[in-house]
């Protein structure tokens, strides 16, 4: 019989941000294949986990993958999991969870904490629909046509980003986005976190004031709808009473094609006369 290759999102900050079904898969596993063993070590040992553990950090993912899907082979179940959150989502891990499926290995996801969704739950911004775009580039020209091609974006857009980046990033928003609203999460669920909310001007006042450490969450505004000014609805409003429209329906057809208020634009349309 094959293993099972389980996804276990780990805390992203308080240790107690984990589920119990991901405590019991990690004990019940054959070996857990972590991004940094030291660092899922001060996990493990927390709850008292010891099993054998296999390092696939960096350039090592793709040797170690072929490695961990011969133990699966054999039948043993893996538990995948990465310094934080969620492995392949911007987090080492999608090598294996690629080859896994193309091996024909059943794959399981165990939840539990995600930066994402914990940054949008306090961001105040809209989150009917969102993208998520992860860490930028660290090259500035890179950096900036990935916003530049954001600029038009209407949902609301999340990205990672390091602390010494941090400021980098947030002046070239500034200078794509102007005025936009965001809001900046750092180090969430650990004992420093804090959330910036405002302008992004606003939030570079305060930061270049601050000390910048730990990871950071930008949660930004979406492209606003554009109104069309008041006077071109009233303009066409007069056109299409003159083509023998009633008010009521020419407001009515305006309003909707402009997102206007029908009240407000009855009312303009009167005290226009």
């Amino acid at each position: 019989m094959k293993g099972i290759l389980y996804i276990v999102s780990t805390p992203i900050g308080n240790l107690e941000d984990i589920t119990l079904r991901a405590l019991k898969i990690l004990k019940e596993v054959d070996v857990i294949a972590a991004e940094d063993t030291r660092h899922s070590l001060k996990l493990l040992n927390h709850y008292g986990i010891s099993k054998p553990l296999i390092s696939y950090w960096g350039e090592k993912e793709k040797v170690k993958s072929e490695e961990i899907i011969e133990r699966m082979e054999t039948g043993q179940s893996v538990a995948l999991i990465s310094d934080a959150g969620t492995p392949g989502i911007s987090d080492p891990g999608a090598v294996l969870i690629r080859r896994a499926i193309e091996e024909g290995f059943l794959v399981v996801s165990v939840p539990g904490a995600s930066a994402i969704t914990a940054a949008l739950s306090i961001a105040g911004l809209p989150t009917e629909e969102f993208t998520f775009i992860g860490f930028l580039s660290a090259k500035r020209s890179q950096r900036q046509k990935v916003l530049k091609d954001l600029a038009f974006e209407k949902r609301t857009i999340v990205f990672y980003e390091a602390p010494h980046r941090i400021l980098e990033t947030l002046y070239d928003m500034k200078e794509i986005f102007e005025e936009r609203k965001a809001a900046l999460v750092k180090e969430i669920s650990k004992i420093h976190e804090e959330v910036l909310r405002g302008t992004i001007s606003e939030i570079l006042s305060i930061l270049e004031k601050t000390t910048i450490a730990g990871e950071y969450v930008i949660v930004l505004e979406g492209r606003m709808e554009e109104k069309k000014p008041t006077t071109d609805a009233l303009s066409e409003v007069s056109v299409l009473m003159k083509k023998g429209l009633g008010r009521k329906e020419a407001v009515k057809k305006v309003a909707n094609a402009y997102g206007l208020s029908k009240k407000e634009l009855y009312d303009k349309s009167l005290a226009g006369e």
